[in-house]
């Protein structure tokens, strides 16, 4: 079973980078778009710096959406999905191996660009490393909630809307944690507080997440 399960992991990463190029459009728009407020509000670091921890958080939000509606529906589409159901892995694990393979693939290198966004927004080196902390603890609760969204709309035609209404109400708890913990850097809060908090979301949907993605799954192919 745990063979099966890194399997699934490496075949989807290997999809991400090889299929379509999600993962390289996902980085893209994330480079995009944090390059775009500099000319929105200015180059000064009095005008970027107080919401570059806003910026990064709400571009890696958006970039995580981009690749959620086909996170089953190309294995759906294809009869793949069906052949993973029959395989050794139960339907949670099997969402949970997307759900890593999506964080590892389009999430994880954002991450790794972050310091060097934010310098371009002149945060400064110890707010950057709680940025980067902040993300590692919460981004994981992106592709999981997303996971289970994807999973209740993989029979639909181009559910991509569909999934962003249901996942953006739950992403705001980890939105507003993230931040704050660039926030708390400056004194306004807790910084170990807030990770935890973001820690706590993530270790939440890491159980809820698959479990709700696994009934959905069952309920598309029945």
């Amino acid at each position: 079973m745990l063979t099966a399960f890194l399997a699934l992991i490496k075949r989807d990463i290997h999809l991400g980078y090889a299929q379509g190029g999600a993962a390289g459009l996902v980085i893209a728009f994330y480079a995009v778009t944090v390059t775009l407020f500099p000319f929105a509000v200015g180059p000064d670091a009095e005008s970027l710096a107080p919401i570059a921890g806003g910026v990064l958080w709400i571009a890696a939000l958006l970039s995580a959406l981009l690749s959620l509606d086909r996170l089953f529906q190309a294995d759906f589409e294809d009869g793949a999905l069906e052949a993973l159901t029959s395989g050794p892995l139960p339907l949670g694990l099997m969402a949970l191996a997307k759900a890593i393979a999506h964080w590892l693939s389009m999430l994880l290198p954002l991450i790794v660009l972050s310091p060097l966004f934010a310098q371009l927004l002149h945060l400064d080196g110890k707010a950057t490393w709680v940025l980067v902390f902040a993300l590692l603890c919460g981004t994981p609760a992106l592709s999981l909630i997303g996971a289970a969204a994807s999973a209740l709309t993989v029979a639909m035609r181009r559910g991509g809307a569909l999934v962003a209404l249901l996942v953006l109400p739950l992403y705001i708890p980890t939105l507003i944690f993230g931040v704050g913990a660039v926030e708390a850097v400056s004194g306004a809060g807790s910084v170990s507080a807030n990770l935890s908090l973001l820690a706590g979301v993530s270790l939440i949907f890491a159980v809820m997440g698959p479990l709700a993605a696994a009934g959905a799954l069952k309920l598309a192919l029945e």
